[in-house]
């Protein structure tokens, strides 16, 4: 008997066994084991030549398989990991003090502690009274403080109702970045230029860890040692040493040529020092459109052809962006000089120029023109500024006097903003402030 393989073998078995008269007794055993060779062999041949190859490649290319099949929870799990980091990495930041140098832009009270109160109709929005700036309310600083959950910023130079657990504030109105060679009363200049605003805050640092370790109410009215690395340091300044040069009677090419590269190199010098001092956390504003102030505007002869379509003096503004342009230049090279310094340039130029081209778009009815002060196509007269009184037969009366509303004007009083300018201001930049703490 041959045993041949195919369908027929079977058949073919069963048919030899029936004619040549063997016993069926036997036969359902006999069927059963040949069945059971036959399917040994054919199982065999399917598990060598077909089963074992499919497993030793599925084996091979499982990890592939599995890839492929959950590719789509895979990507999801990898890209919410990225996302995880990327928040880690860049968690939001948080400052427990606030150390501002500046101008009249963030002075909350230097200048009136020194030479007397800015009086009414300045604060007339809020608080309500005077409190120390040349506003109609809060100032862009006073926002910032805010957004952090912060009391507002008290003057360095103010003795009375002070505390300084939070930060201090070394800006005073009319401050220069370079020393200017006269006095407050004659130009209206202040004495406190940026470089002595810096050792005011050297030796804030140091006198008031002193203090403070005697315990008692100094532990609450003086900053932590940690505060000073850990605390955000604004720095609004500039402005008024463009307006100086030209007070000066020099030219818009001899500032930018001459002074622009001397104020630059003395501003990096101060950031420098307070670096030195522990300040890890910098936040720096460009000067904005000095063009656009009256007090710039009423006091230059200009032609025609300098304004610009919105009313601003082109020269003047276009010296602002030279002066910028160094600025963004020098806070480069202190990011490169300063390796563990958090530098932030902040353009509020291009925001507050936004506002006087777009003023009716955001809610003001006025632009260029003054919401406090007296006469003159800007509503501004140097001579008899905001709050200015005169005496009429015996009797005081305030001819300095506020607007109406405030929150319709960009200008307070030919000098400053407003409170509702500051917010949008401050509304453009606040979402950089929680990244301040991170390199750029």
């Amino acid at each position: 008997m041959n045993l041949i393989a195919g369908e027929d073998s079977f058949f073919y078995l069963v048919y030899h066994l029936r004619i040549s008269g063997s016993s069926l007794i036997c036969f359902p055993t006999f069927i059963f084991s040949l069945v059971g060779v036959v399917c040994f062999f054919q199982i065999s041949y399917i598990f060598f030549y077909l089963i074992l190859p499919f497993l030793a490649s599925f084996i091979t290319l499982y990890p592939l398989f599995f890839f492929i099949t959950n590719m789509k929870s895979i990507i999801s799990s990898l890209f919410a990991l990225s996302l995880l980091s990327l928040s880690s990495a860049h968690a939001q930041c948080h400052f427990p003090a606030i150390f501002n140098f500046g101008d009249s832009n963030s002075d909350t009270g230097g200048l009136s502690a020194a030479f007397g109160q800015a009086g009414p109709p300045h604060g007339i929005t809020f608080p309500g009274s005077p409190a120390g700036r040349y506003c109609d309310g809060r100032l862009v600083i006073d926002f910032i403080a805010e957004n952090f959950g912060l009391p507002y910023l008290s003057p360095f130079l103010d003795s009375v109702g002070s505390n300084f657990s939070h930060g201090a504030n070394f800006a005073t109105a009319g401050s220069p970045i370079r020393a200017v060679n006269t006095t407050f009363r004659r130009t209206g200049y202040s004495p406190f230029s940026l470089d002595v605003q810096a050792v005011q805050f050297s030796n804030f640092h140091n006198r008031s860890q002193i203090v403070r370790s005697r315990g008692g109410i100094y532990t609450t009215m003086l900053p932590e040692a940690n505060s000073f690395s850990k605390a955000l340091y604004t720095i609004d300044i500039g402005q008024n040493d463009l307006t100086a040069g030209y007070f000066a009677k020099k030219t818009v090419k001899e500032i930018g040529t001459t002074d622009v590269p001397e104020l630059i190199s003395q501003f990096k010098t101060a950031v420098t020092n307070i670096y030195k001092e522990g300040g890890r956390y910098f936040w720096i504003h460009n000067t904005g459109p000095i063009g656009c102030l009256a007090y710039v505007i009423e006091w230059f002869p200009l032609h025609e052809s300098d304004f610009d379509a919105h009313g601003c003096a082109s020269p003047l503004n276009h010296l602002a962006q030279q002066f910028n342009g160094g600025l963004s230049q020098a806070v480069t090279e202190l990011r490169a000089s300063l390796s563990e310094a958090a530098i932030t340039y902040v353009d509020v130029y291009s925001i507050k120029y936004e506002l006087f081209a777009h003023a009716q778009e955001h809610g003001f009815s006025k632009s260029l023109v003054s919401c406090c002060g007296y006469g003159g196509k800007y509503n501004y007269n140097r001579k008899t500024g905001c709050g200015k009184k005169i005496i009429v037969d015996g009797k005081e009366v305030l001819i300095g006097k506020s607007c109406d509303e405030p929150d319709k004007a960009i200008v307070w009083d030919g000098i400053h903003l407003t409170q509702a300018a500051n917010k949008i201001i401050f509304g453009k930049i606040a979402a950089g402030l929680s990244m301040a703490c991170h390199k750029q």
